[in-house]
């Protein structure tokens, strides 16, 4: 690859940190991608859009712009950033102007599995333990399925809160990875919002964390969108 190839640069999402995108990582560079993994604190969206964009500033070429989950929605106000080219979606929120991840998840679609969500301590969020494995990474291995749920970080509320004023796949193009196993955002929500983008989208049999237990499937949709 020549060095002006498209920089990637990947957001994660909430209870999760960066470093579950190793995996995907490693592909990509093997491929000879620039690949960022930005570390979120996950405290606001104002804030997490804030610390994406100077990862994005900090590129020397065009990016594309990869979020999962929540990382969604900070992709989807950050990707405004001129440097952004495109926008992958890995089993992530996709919110239109105006919406937060609360407007999206407030009508569950009948049927669908209830995240173990806890109540809000002090402001701040986390999955049932227990319950996390099941949910969130079911087709992890177990011990690295432990090692997630307790390692979460804490997701505040106001980052579920916080509300897009400009959604960037209105102007850039976008991919999508439909996540069918998924028990945390239903799949049905998934098809919605990336049709609602117009996103170019595949589907892959796995977890809400497809991008640690598939990331080759995630790998080769970010090298579609690179390409």
């Amino acid at each position: 690859m020549s060095s002006n190839s498209a920089q990637i640069v990947l957001v994660h999402g909430g209870f999760v940190d960066g470093s579950g995108w190793q995996q995907v990582h490693d592909l990509l560079s093997a491929d000879g991608y620039p690949v960022a993994v930005v570390q979120n604190p996950t405290l606001s969206l104002e804030d997490d859009v804030a610390v994406t964009r100077r990862v994005i500033d900090a590129q020397d070429g065009p990016v594309v712009l990869v979020g999962h989950s929540y990382g969604g929605a900070v992709i989807t106000e950050a990707g405004n950033h001129d440097k952004v080219a495109a926008l992958v979606y890995i089993a992530a929120f996709a919110p239109d102007k105006d919406e937060s991840v609360n407007t999206l998840i407030a009508d569950p679609p009948p049927g669908a599995p209830v995240p173990p969500i806890l109540p809000p301590v002090d402001g701040f969020l986390f999955l049932d333990k227990d319950k996390f494995a099941a949910s969130f990474a079911a087709d992890v291995p177990s011990d690295l399925a432990r090692f997630m749920a307790a390692s979460q970080v804490p997701w505040g509320v106001n980052a579920l809160g916080g509300a897009i004023s400009q959604p960037a796949w209105r102007d850039k193009p976008s991919w999508y990875l439909v996540a069918t196993d998924d028990r945390m955002i239903p799949p049905p929500a998934q098809r919605a919002m990336a049709e609602r983008a117009g996103s170019t989208v595949t589907e892959v049999a796995g977890s809400h964390s497809i991008y640690v237990s598939q990331p080759k499937a995630v790998a080769s949709l970010i090298k579609q969108a690179a390409g």
